[in-house]
């Protein structure tokens, strides 16, 4: 059993001699940098209620120090395979580096046993019959914890479970350099590609693709934020708090004079650390956020609370107004009940307050709780395993975490019995709508943020492929009869969405037709597929028709050589890299190689 050490040690010999204590052995070494000695006494770890409560009510900022961007920062990140190259000077962050299985970085805590991590149990969608169920409807997601925190897992040497991988989120990590509508007019465009699946040619792949449209960081519209910042004992580990404080730092430095930022924490009970400050005082927001330390149980039910009627207070009409929730999602104490967080959580969207959600840690890391509050805030969900993430989600990409483009926006894909079998939406299984949901404007869906990549993947088998999942059944009625004129279309694809401001949902349909099969898949379907291909085997491969490790890594190599000057090409070739560490983590060895000069078609 690991130890847990009460506060963060920063330096390479303390860290070394925890994991000597918990009986771990590191291959490789990284140095962090160790931020500067309090200047106050520390805040005992065991205290009362009653004694949290008034703390925390009684938060008051002063004082004009501030740290510089490098002081207190939490170092990347780094894995490397052995042997591990010479440590850089402990002030200098490292890069970070492909994981490999190892144990921790320096200064972050071994994984607890037991385990205490929780992730929604989801089975994953059947295949359905088109003669039977010629229609699949959902909700679009733009989330990707799911990519961050698998890689956490795999680098530190875990097999990732199943219910934790979520396969959208693995496929909306990446830019597919889909093109994005000239005007915002158009809050996003759409696009539709087949070809066949690398597992089974007799199969074939049907991508669904949003691309929404891009809003310079410039010209967003004034932003009302609250930071609702998890201070409880369990975000001691520096994966945790501190890793909270350096994310948030990246949005603070890019907010703006019109801007507004308020700080909330909660730990036995809620308290305002920081009312609505303007951006321009970027001094006093990062000193409040420095001098948060972690100690007590988790209230978060009072901080939620809280934090939105702070936001309604400050709301700024026709600006971003959104909550962002870091924490851990280990609610102990008040409102712990997730359904009925829920249930409160959907009733403040109804002010125009959106909620985000950031997950740090692991251990007892709740994935459900933080995904669904932000599924049902209006939200968003990324997890934060290290500061290169912070910098992609709060830095990079803050224009489409921050400004919605498009909300409610629902997917409708008819099948025609005719010219398809049978057909498997991959990965959203908990986004899945009603039949007469499409259509229904006070059914809730997903939100698109500026710039957002969306793919939604089917698996379709023709009628009379040979790629059928299911033997016909012996009584079931023939392919019907196609309508006038459709005899050429597989499929219609309808879209639904509302305008930022609410009003009537506006609709969008394109055809999708046997012309349209391509005989080699487009640089963005390979990778979707080999993306798909990744998750589908973390899942147990049971829809990958007995393909191992060694085929996913063949077209994930692929896949990235087709486009080897792909935009996310770094994230790209890490994704190779984890495929091999995860096949280590199911004892196959898998040679590093090369990827092929050219992608070639299964």
């Amino acid at each position: 059993m690991s130890t847990r050490p009460a506060r963060l040690v920063p330096t390479l010999l303390a860290t070394a001699v925890l994991l000597a204590l918990a009986g771990c052995q590191s291959s490789s070494d990284v140095a962090g940098s160790a931020p500067p000695p309090p200047e106050e006494p520390a805040v005992p770890q065991e205290r009362s209620r009653e004694q949290e409560s008034r703390r925390l009510e009684s938060v008051v900022v002063t004082g004009t120090r501030v740290r510089s961007a490098e002081a207190g920062a939490v170092a990347d990140i780094a894995y490397a395979p052995a042997p591990p190259p010479a440590p850089p000077a402990p002030s200098a962050p490292l890069a970070f580096a492909a994981p490999s299985v190892a144990a921790p970085p320096a200064g972050f805590a071994a994984l607890p046993e037991p385990n205490a991590e929780r992730c929604a149990d989801v089975p994953p969608n059947p295949v359905q019959r088109v003669a039977e169920q010629p229609v699949s409807t959902f909700s679009i997601d733009v989330d990707t914890g799911s990519y961050s925190n698998l890689r956490r897992m795999i680098g530190w040497g875990q097999r990732p479970p199943a219910d934790a991988v979520r396969v959208e989120e693995l496929l909306n990590y990446f830019d597919y350099a889909d093109e994005a509508p000239a005007s915002r007019a158009q809050p996003f465009a759409v696009r539709t590609e087949l070809a066949p699946a690398p597992w089974n040619a007799r199969r074939l792949l049907l991508r669904v693709a949003l691309k929404a449209y891009e809003v310079p960081a410039s010209q967003l519209p004034p932003s009302n934020l609250v930071f609702l910042v998890d201070t409880s004992g369990s975000m001691q580990e520096a994966d945790k708090l501190p890793l909270v404080k350096q994310a948030l730092r990246e949005l603070v430095l890019q907010m703006r004079p019109q801007d507004r930022i308020a700080l909330v924490v909660y730990a036995g009970s809620a308290g305002l650390v920081l009312p609505p400050t303007s951006g321009a005082e970027r001094g006093t927001i990062l000193e409040a956020l420095d001098r948060l330390e972690a100690g007590g149980s988790t209230n978060g039910g009072a901080g939620i609370e809280l934090a939105y009627r702070i936001a309604r207070e400050a709301k700024i009409d026709g600006g971003v107004n959104r909550i962002v929730l870091a924490t851990d999602g280990d609610f102990n104490v008040g409102t712990t009940d997730q359904s009925t967080l829920e249930a409160f959580v959907a009733e403040q969207r109804k002010h125009g307050i959106a909620l985000s959600t950031l997950g740090f840690g692991q251990g007892n890391y709740n994935d459900a709780m933080a995904e669904q509050l932000a599924n049902i805030g209006d939200g968003n969900h990324a997890y934060i395993d290290s500061p290169r993430e912070a910098r992609k989600v709060l830095r990079d990409e803050m224009a489409g975490t921050l400004l919605t483009v498009a909300k409610d926006v629902k997917i409708q894909v008819e099948f025609n019995p005719a010219q398809v079998a049978e057909n498997r939406l991959v990965g959203y299984e908990n986004r899945q709508l009603k039949r007469e949901d499409f259509a229904n404007d006070a059914v809730d869906a997903g939100e698109i943020g500026a710039g957002h990549d969306v793919t939604a993947l089917y698996e379709i088998a023709l009628v009379g492929s040979g790629g059928e999942w299911n033997a016909p059944l012996k009584y079931a009625a023939g392919a019907r009869t196609p309508a006038t004129g459709t005899a050429g279309e597989l499929a219609t694809v309808r879209l639904r969405y509302k305008a930022p401001e609410g009003g009537a949902s506006r609709l969008m349909e394109r055809p999708v037709r046997r012309a349209d099969i391509a005989t080699i898949a487009s640089p963005a379907l390979q990778w979707a597929a080999a993306v798909t291909a990744y998750g589908e085997r973390l899942r147990g491969g049971e829809a990958l028709g007995g393909a191992g490790w060694t085929e996913v890594a063949r077209w994930v190599d692929a896949a990235f050589a087709a486009a080897p000057e792909a935009r996310d090409a770094a994230s790209r070739d890490e994704l190779r890299r984890m495929v091999r560490q995860a096949a280590a983590l199911d004892g196959e060895t898998l040679p590093e190689g090369e990827p092929p000069a050219l992608a070639v078609s299964e």
